[in-house]
């Protein structure tokens, strides 16, 4: 009996001593654990605990702090302690956004956890990126998980597989590119070659699985990364604001073995960037329009990523050939219409013989969802043909916006230039008709 209190005594200190360390765990004495995830926008999103509570956030391999924001509603029952207040900066041309530092809170991811995880919470209500998503989004969470594991992404099957490092073994690739990162702030870096004008360029590039672009440069004349035909463009939104800039195409994109032809680029604007910490040597991001072309190993302790190709890799890089952006704008009542069984003269029978007159249908009211235009492209086909930002649209090319997800309506924006969109829009209380053809907005003149 002694022997066993001590065996246990001495199980319980080494799990007391492993979880001490401001580091992630995995439970019930397993080597991996597989996360299942959501693609949306390229971005993404997974369930997290904090606390006991069951949250969604990003995963953001260009963010060192895990941060915690859009949770008025839910801030009670997830018990942040406030210690010292903070300011941060990311992207966009605002204000510094004021958090506050918590320290000592319980997070679970699948069956990995930590017992004491430092958060910033932002109490800002403007800082909600589920109208953007249209999905509920509550953190980001980057290096904070990265580091303390060999993490697969798997884009094509979409899970996350945590490995304890000391226990994966690297498997035979011969489609696979292995090579090292850099690391500034706790975010990885990497080498690639762009093609600009026939010319290859050798770039230094942010990994950003928080962006959901393809790639971004920084314009700079000695490297010669200059932009050629190129829209004026809205870019996303970052911590700080909204981002404006450029958009074109490059000729090229190559890493190591691995060619990419005709690939979207963006060219932020300056006043966006200009308060990011930047490493030395920087020249852009490379995001997820590129990253989910791959599925990849993340190896923190070693500094090297892995890339194998997958079934998104010959997708063709297109833009938004509407020039709209839309969030998601809440809930509204719909009422539909169902057929019922009645009789064939329009009566139904209640009772012994007695007829009563009703309407061959019932109408069913319920609550979906609503999507708002939030942008429009200067010029562009939707707003020469009448649309406002703030207009609901209600339909588009004959079909309910009600049945669809933000991310199913954004994809008509996508297709084959000169494809026709017609849309019903409610424009404070009143509906209205709009119809356009899409247009490639690299061409000078558009599309007819």
């Amino acid at each position: 009996m002694k022997k066993l209190c001590f065996l246990s005594l001495l199980l319980f200190g080494f799990f007391n001593s492993a979880i001490s360390q401001n580091t992630f765990i995995l439970q019930n004495n397993k080597s991996s654990d597989k996360i299942r995830f959501k693609l949306i926008n390229n971005l993404i999103v997974f369930p997290v605990e904090v606390n006991g509570v069951e949250l969604s956030f990003l995963l953001d391999t260009g963010v060192s702090k895990t941060l915690i924001f859009n949770i008025l509603n839910i801030s009670d029952g997830l018990n942040i302690k406030r210690s010292e207040t903070t300011s941060l900066r990311g992207l966009g041309g605002g204000n510094t956004i004021e958090a506050f530092k918590s320290k000592h809170n319980f997070i679970r991811i699948g069956n990995a956890i930590k017992v004491d995880q430092e958060l910033y919470a932002i109490y800002d209500k403007f800082i909600d990126f589920a109208p953007k998503l249209g999905v509920p989004i509550h953190g980001i969470i980057g290096a904070d998980l990265l580091k303390d594991f060999i993490v697969e992404i798997n884009y094509s099957k979409k899970y996350l597989k945590l490995n304890i490092p000391y226990q994966y073994e690297y498997q035979r690739c011969s489609n696979c590119e292995t090579f090292n990162l850099e690391f500034h702030n706790n975010k990885p870096y990497m080498y690639a070659i762009t093609i600009i004008n026939e010319k290859a360029i050798p770039v230094k590039l942010l990994i950003d699985s928080g962006g959901s672009d393809a790639l971004w440069l920084f314009e700079n004349r000695e490297k010669h990364i200059k932009i050629g035909n190129y829209f004026d463009d809205f870019l996303g939104h970052g911590l700080n604001g909204s981002v404006y800039g450029k958009r074109s195409k490059v000729d090229g994109f190559q890493i190591k073995q691995f060619k990419l032809k005709n690939v979207n680029v963006a060219f932020p604007n300056e006043s966006s960037i200009n308060f990011s910490k930047m490493a030395e040597g920087r020249n852009g991001t490379v995001s997820g329009e590129i990253l989910k072309r791959f599925n990849l190993i993340l190896d923190y302790g070693r500094a090297k990523i892995t890339l194998r190709k997958n079934g998104n890799f010959k997708d063709k890089f297109s833009y938004n050939k509407s020039g709209i952006v839309l969030e998601y704008s809440g809930y509204r009542m719909v009422r539909t219409d169902k057929p019922k069984n009645v009789v064939a003269d329009g009566y139904r029978r209640t009772g012994f013989n007695d007829l009563k007159t009703e309407s061959a249908y019932d109408s069913e009211i319920s609550l979906k969802p609503s999507y708002a235009i939030v942008e429009l492209r200067e010029n562009g086909p939707a707003e020469r043909a009448g649309l406002q930002i703030s207009d609901i649209i209600l339909n588009i090319n004959g079909k309910s916006t009600s049945n669809f997800s933000l991310q199913e309506i954004t994809k008509f924006f996508y297709e084959e230039t000169g494809k026709l969109i017609k849309l019903v829009v409610d424009r404070k209380g009143v509906s209205r008709s709009f119809s356009f053809r899409l247009e490639n907005p690299l061409n000078k003149k558009p599309e007819h």
